[in-house]
């Protein structure tokens, strides 16, 4: 028999006679291990939002200054054929997706701070695949977003919109799905980018036209066939849309043409295609 060489980390043989050792445990399945990875990086963005009461306090503070703000210095001048609807009314749907719409793409900044930390390339590197990471960051994303939307949405009787007559199913429905779309959207463009700078010149000019064309703000004028395409290429102006159904009914004064049914297929659309999108753009390594 060979002898033994110092500092050897091969397991000695046993003893004749002796019973054989117990196997090594299997690896969990790889569902499992996609499952608790997406769970721990979703859970990882709503305690990193819950907190810093800054974030807390700027959910609301800052969309309900944009509200009533702008929706006082327009209520004079709106004038909409047809309905007795007042800006303010009309303009709230508009800033709910606002936040939704800025919350979701903006909290996927935190895919270029932890790549930077290396926390990113820790996930990378253990048993969750890539999709499993995208679906983990998303839904961290778009539940940050729903639950600042959900403070902004307290002031709805404010705005003429009682609690009971609110179509909730509908509402969370639309928004859910534009924040999962909006925070894949996000992390595609955050993959890529390797710096916040870079991030923000981006995003904002993304951002801003997604929102100003999508009828958030003022109807679509009906002597602009270009304007008109443009909303319905727009996946925010079906969130719009189906919001300002959820809240004022099914002929709500700004609503697209068709029904809410038809704004749930395409927001479900655009976040299918954001996701697979995401999830394609994973396939290039990030930079450190």
């Amino acid at each position: 028999m060979s002898p033994a060489v110092p500092g050897s980390t091969a397991r000695a043989a046993p003893p004749a006679g002796a019973a054989p050792a117990a196997p090594l445990p299997a690896p969990g399945p790889a569902l499992a291990c996609d499952v608790a990875t997406a769970l721990v990086l979703w859970r990882r963005d709503l305690v990193r939002f819950f907190r810093q009461p800054s974030r807390l306090a700027g959910a609301l503070g800052q969309p309900l200054i944009f509200w009533f703000v702008i929706g006082s210095g327009m209520s004079g001048t709106f004038r909409m054929a047809g309905s007795g609807t007042g800006y303010l009314a009309y303009f709230f749907p508009g800033v709910v997706l606002m936040v939704v719409l800025f919350a979701s793409i903006f909290t996927t900044l935190s895919v270029i701070e932890d790549r930077h930390r290396g926390f990113l390339q820790g996930v990378l590197a253990g048993p969750g695949s890539r999709a499993a990471l995208v679906a983990g960051k998303t839904l961290g994303s778009a539940s940050v977003a729903l639950s600042q939307a959900a403070l902004f949405l307290l002031l709805a009787p404010a705005a003429g919109f009682p609690y009971g007559s609110i179509d909730w199913p509908l509402l969370v429905a639309a928004l859910a799905l534009a924040a999962v779309g909006l925070a894949a959207l996000g992390f595609a463009v955050a993959w890529f980018i390797d710096n916040v700078q870079g991030y923000h010149a981006v995003q904002m000019t993304l951002l801003v036209p997604l929102w100003v064309i999508s009828g958030a703000m003022f109807p679509v004028p009906a002597d602009r066939p270009g304007f008109a395409t443009a909303m319905r290429w727009n996946p925010v102006s079906y969130a719009v849309s189906a919001a300002r159904r959820a809240l004022a009914g099914p002929d709500a004064p700004g609503a697209l043409p068709g029904s809410a049914a038809r704004d749930l297929a395409v927001l479900a659309a655009f976040a299918a295609i954001a996701l697979a999108a995401a999830v394609l753009s994973t396939r290039r390594a990030p930079r450190a």
